[in-house]
């Protein structure tokens, strides 16, 4: 059809947040309308004017009411478009000097983009206008009087007048947000589904224990106090509409004000939200008086450890709902593997008998809570994967059940309850207190603060556990194929949760990274933008360190031996380090007695950091200077010669900078002769290498007077991996 006929019966599409269509289905029916066919993202349905003005109000799903004015099928091209549009009677809905908009969504071979689809709309409308004799109208894609709907998807187009104008998931009360607020929609959706209309006309109360800006509690409230979600909102897409009836729009305004300030007054649910940020919170306040209902919702600042029961909270069946942060980054679990089982264990310690529904695009932190999932509903949170779980909360052990009488000051901080572990994390957790006690004498006589305490001991936790004074290095290697994901995605959240209580650190100072074999320029690529470094010493040198940005951490821990060996090789000697990364080596030769260094590598970031460290080493950056070049060009156009040097290659490179790729196997005699041709009488090459399986050419053990120190190199916290890196002196046979 090309244009639909004008009766009371308007044909109409509601679009929603994926998931969620059917419920706005029952929605839609509720309000008087009738539903029909349902859509991605979407519901068609028909009603009066009244009532398509009633959903525009009371909808707390919908993100937009489209009034469908064509429907077409096999429309590919610009020109096809455009007559579609042109056919509709544009003066029966644009009124002289009004501006128009058009939201164009979709593509098709010949309409490849959205501003070339809205522009062919736009054509079509003011050919409409001008056959009739009426003034060609304006654009105004900001704050248009009309806005058009126009969407082509696989040869069918729709194309209508937006009712809503502004999103309806924008209600005005949320101008303050959290760190990641949650659509007001998709909120009303949440609670939907975890039957909180029905919960909110028995009496029940509700809580939110990670409250946030307070978006799941104001919608609560305006559901529990029969408010329309809009009834604030000073304009909608329809009154820019030639067929608007001000009259009728009035009329159903009154009869909502007077519905929300009845439900305000009879609401006696308690609506309760906690929050440790007090940003979050002010939020929350702000919101809550804009909507309206600032006097229905209690705000309180605790964080989760701290949660208590009001003591006048005695409801024994009640909502637990929350939307906690989900981890979208490896580095954000230790914390949230944390947060979700201290969740759980409140949950069942302070609202036994309650259900429990949690929102997150996380499901397998779900699980942390040693909670049953009755049900799940996936949804999405804009782009994300999500899903509601909903759970109900049985007795904890424990019988006592702690409260707080005076919920408006923060209760004292109380250790949280040991959250429950599985056998097996029991044993990974005693394997971490057995290594820590084998290297007690060893750290107390080196006086090391950084040092590896687990390395895949138990195969059933392949990790590297390293520590940095206070805080944990965490890197995952990454499980083979033959291991299920969820698998060993399980046993990384058994070990994040263990590791706080096992080795007395705070979860905020845990970093997780995965492990993985590395090409290219794969281990110089930021993994974040902190910046967030810290000191550590190692003997006399003082050394910058990041945890969190990079896959390596600036120091590289099994190599602790050799830079030691060669601070006491060092003193009045000339040092050269290639592939020097951050000139770790460097500082040690420095600070031995080293007469002079040169120090060399590709990267700029890395090279900075080594400045870094011999500032503050007090190194005179004069007699310590750094090169940014390829080794191999470097050592063949250099013309200095070196009494001790050191060379550390990575396994394999195909870096742009350099000018061919780097396999050590292959490249290593090349590698040496170069570095031995700058060797000077008497000097010595320490050659090493992290290529497990390595191999020194027989060529170069002909030439050169070689000896494998390897053996020598390992600290008794990486005794159990003594393959790690492979290590050879190197001098000339006539200085033998």
């Amino acid at each position: 059809m090309t244009e639909l006929s004008q009766t009371p019966s308007l044909n109409l599409l509601a679009t929603c947040p994926k998931g969620i269509e059917g419920l706005l289905a029952d929605e839609l029916q509720a309000l008087g309308a009738e539903p029909g066919k349902t859509t991605v993202a979407g519901v068609y349905f028909t009603a009066d004017q009244a009532t398509a003005y009633r959903v525009c109000l009371w909808s707390r799903l919908a993100n937009r009411v489209i009034l469908l004015l064509a429907r077409e099928n096999m429309i590919e091209t610009a020109e096809q478009v455009r007559d579609v549009v042109a056919r509709i009677a544009w003066r029966q809905h644009l009124a002289p000097g009004r501006t128009l908009a058009v939201d164009f969504h979709g593509r098709s071979e010949h309409i490849r983009h959205t501003r070339f689809g809205a522009q062919t709309v736009k054509d079509g409308v003011v050919d409409s206008l001008q056959l009739s004799g009426q003034e060609r109208p304006n654009v105004d894609t900001k704050t248009p009087d009309l806005r058009l709907y126009a969407h082509l998807h696989r040869a069918n187009l729709s194309l209508g007048i937006d009712l809503s104008g502004e999103s309806l998931h924008r209600r005005g009360y949320r101008r303050d947000v959290g760190h990641a607020p949650l659509k007001e929609n998709l909120a009303a959706a949440l609670l939907v589904r975890a039957g909180w209309p029905e919960r909110a006309r028995a009496g029940e109360p509700l809580l939110d224990p990670l409250c946030g800006a307070g978006t799941l509690l104001i919608e609560a409230a305006l559901m529990a106090a029969d408010q329309a979600p809009n009834l604030n909102r000073e304009r909608f897409g329809f009154h820019g509409w030639a067929g608007h009836e001000p009259a009728l729009w009035s009329e159903l305004k009154r009869e909502a004000e007077a519905r929300a300030s009845i439900g305000r007054k009879r609401c006696r649910n308690p609506l309760i939200g906690f929050d440790q940020s007090p940003a979050a919170l002010s939020a929350a306040k702000s919101n809550a008086m804009r909507a309206g209902i600032p006097a229905l919702i209690s705000l309180h600042g605790q964080s989760l450890a701290q949660l208590t029961r009001p003591a006048d909270l005695t409801a024994e069946q009640g909502l637990l709902i929350t939307n906690p942060p989900y981890g979208e980054r490896l580095g954000e679990l230790p914390e949230l593997v944390r947060l979700y089982a201290q969740l759980g264990e409140k949950a069942k310690a302070l609202f036994p008998g309650w259900m429990l529904a949690l929102f997150t695009g996380n499901p397998d932190l779900g699980h942390r809570l040693g909670l049953r999932a009755h049900k799940q509903y996936a949804l999405k949170n804009g782009a994300l994967d999500a899903k509601l779980l909903m759970m109900q909360i049985g007795a904890a052990r424990e019988s006592a059940v702690p409260t707080n009488s005076a919920t408006s000051e923060a209760p004292a901080p109380e250790r949280p309850a040991k959250p429950a572990v599985s056998e097996n994390a029991q044993m990974f957790a005693n394997r971490l207190a057995k290594n820590q006690k084998r290297l007690k004498k060893w750290l107390k006589q080196s006086g090391e603060t950084c040092y590896r305490l687990y390395d895949a001991d138990m195969p059933e936790y392949a990790l590297a556990i390293d520590r940095y004074g206070d805080r944990v290095h965490v890197q995952e290697y990454a499980a083979p194929g033959s291991v299920n994901p969820a698998q060993a995605q399980k046993r990384l959240f058994d070990a994040l949760e263990v590791l706080p209580e096992a080795l007395d650190v705070d979860p905020s100072k845990i970093y997780v990274k995965r492990r993985e074999r590395q090409t290219g320029a794969a281990q110089y690529q930021k993994r974040d933008a902190s910046g967030e470094r810290f000191e550590v010493r190692e003997g006399s040198a003082r050394l910058w360190v990041n945890l969190r940005d990079y896959l390596d951490t600036g120091l590289f821990l099994d190599h602790r031996p050799v830079r030691r060996m060669l601070g006491d090789m060092a003193s009045g000697k000339r040092f050269l380090n290639l592939f020097c990364y951050t000139a770790t080596a460097t500082v040690q030769a420095a600070l031995g007695g080293a007469s002079d260094s040169v120090s060399v590598d590709m990267s700029n970031t890395y090279l900075e950091w080594a400045r870094d460290n011999f500032s503050l080493n007090q190194l005179d950056h004069r007699r310590h200077r750094v090169v940014r070049d390829d080794c191999f060009r470097w050592l063949e156009t250099a013309n200095a010669d070196f009494d001790l040097i050191f060379m550390d290659p990575p396994t394999f490179s195909n870096s742009k900078k350099m000018r061919d790729t780097l396999d050590i196997q292959r490249d290593h005699p090349r590698l040496v002769e170069l570095a031995m041709a700058r060797l000077a009488p008497g000097g010595v090459l320490v050659f090493s290498n992290n290529q497990r399986r390595f191999k020194l050419d027989d060529a170069l053990v002909q030439r050169y007077a070689v000896e494998e120190i390897t053996a020598r190199t390992f600290d008794p916290d990486f005794q159990r991996r003594t393959n790690l890196h492979h290590v050879f002196l190197i001098k000339s046979r006539a200085d033998d």
